[in-house]
C-alpha cells in the first residue's frame, strides 16, 4: 500500500475567510472536487479539528492535509487477445488485424484487452520509447473499430513511424458502410473537429477544433446503405463518424452519431461498420513500400451479405 504524503502549513493571508476546498486547491496544486473528497474524508485538519468542504479558513492557522494517493501507472495487462492476428513482423515493425472490443494501449477507466498486452503475452518485443502506457504505439484505431494498425517494434521504427504519421505520408484507407447515399458520391470533407459542445464524451464539427480532411467514394450503393472508401489526410479522432454524420450520412450501427438503431438491428451490428483496410507506409529499415491489409470481420461481412 503506497504511503500517502502529509503537509503541515499555515494558510497566508491571501486566504483568509476562503472556502476551505478553494483555498486547498489554490494553495496545493488539487482540483477543487479533490480537495471537497479530502475534507470529506477528514483528511484536512486545523489545530487539531476536521475541516468541512465549506468551512472557512483563518489566516496563520495550521493545516494539516493528508495528499491524496499518487496515481498508479498504466501498466498493460499482459493477455493473449482473442481474434487478434499478427499480419505481418520484422525487427521494426508489427501490424495486427485489430478486432473489435481491444484498445491500442491502457487509459484510465478501460478494463479490457490491450494491442500492446496482447503482443506482450504472444512474446513479441515493442519499442520502449513513448509514454509508459503507450510505449510503440505510433497510431491507434478506437475500441469499436477493427482492422490494420501497426505498432513499433524498435526504436528505429517508433522514430520514423511517429514521424511519418505526424508528416501525413502513411496511407490509411478505411471501407464505411453509411446510410443513404452520399451526395455527390465522392468528395473531400474538410471540417474542423473538436469536443462536443455538451456531450464531453462525444466529438463533433467545430469552428474550434483541429482541421479533418477525409476523402471518400462510392464503392456499393444498396438501398438503404451505401459502402464507400474512405482516405483519411489527417487522424482525428472519430474522425470517419464525425464527418459522415455531419454530411447526414452515419455509419451503420453507429448510435453515437445518429444512426437508424432498426437498421443496425436488421443488420445484425452491434458496433459501427468502419474497417481499417489496408496502411500504406515507407519502412523503417529501407524506406521501400509496404502495405499491410485486413480482410472483413465475420460480423461487417454478415452486414453486407443481408444488404446484397
Amino acid at each position: 500500500m503506497t504511503q500517502r504524503e502529509q503537509r503541515n502549513l499555515p494558510v497566508p493571508e491571501g486566504l483568509e475567510g476562503m472556502r476551505a476546498d478553494a483555498a486547498l486547491a489554490k494553495l496545493l496544486g488539487l482540483s477543487r472536487s479533490v480537495a471537497a473528497e479530502l475534507c470529506a474524508a477528514g483528511d484536512v485538519v486545523v489545530e487539531g479539528t476536521a475541516v468541512g468542504k465549506s468551512d472557512r479558513l483563518v489566516a496563520g492557522s495550521w493545516l494539516d492535509v493528508t495528499l491524496p494517493e499518487p496515481p498508479k501507472p498504466l501498466v498493460p495487462k499482459e493477455e493473449l487477445v482473442e481474434g487478434m492476428d499478427v499480419l505481418y513482423f520484422d525487427d521494426d515493425v508489427i501490424a495486427v488485424h485489430k478486432p473489435v472490443g481491444v484498445a491500442a494501449h491502457p487509459t484510465i477507466g478501460w478494463e479490457g484487452p490491450t494491442v500492446v498486452g496482447g503482443l506482450a503475452a504472444a512474446g513479441f518485443r515493442i519499442s520502449t520509447s513513448g509514454p509508459p502506457e503507450r510505449k510503440g504505439i505510433v497510431q491507434r484505431l478506437d475500441v469499436g473499430t477493427s482492422g490494420v494498425m501497426v505498432v513499433a517494434a524498435s526504436e528505429r521504427g517508433y522514430s520514423v513511424l511517429k514521424q511519418a504519421f505526424r508528416d501525413r505520408t502513411v496511407e490509411k484507407t478505411y471501407h464505411a458502410l453509411v446510410q443513404g447515399l452520399p451526395d455527390p458520391t465522392s468528395g473531400t470533407i474538410d471540417s474542423n473537429i473538436g469536443r462536443h459542445p455538451t456531450s464531453g464524451w462525444k466529438f463533433a464539427v467545430t469552428d474550434t477544433g483541429k482541421r479533418a480532411v477525409t476523402h471518400y467514394e462510392l464503392m456499393e450503393a444498396f438501398r438503404e446503405a451505401s459502402l464507400v472508401k474512405v482516405h483519411l489526410e489527417t487522424g482525428r479522432t472519430h474522425q470517419i463518424r464525425v464527418h459522415m454524420a455531419a454530411t447526414g450520412h452515419p455509419c451503420c450501427g453507429d448510435p453515437m452519431y445518429g444512426s437508424d438503431p432498426e437498421l443496425a438491428k436488421r443488420l445484425g451490428l452491434n458496433r459501427q461498420w468502419l474497417h481499417a483496410v489496408s496502411l500504406g507506409f515507407h519502412h523503417p529499415a529501407d524506406g521501400r513500400w509496404t502495405e499491410i491489409t485486413a480482410p472483413y470481420p465475420e460480423d461487417l461481412k454478415s452486414a453486407l451479405g443481408k444488404l446484397r
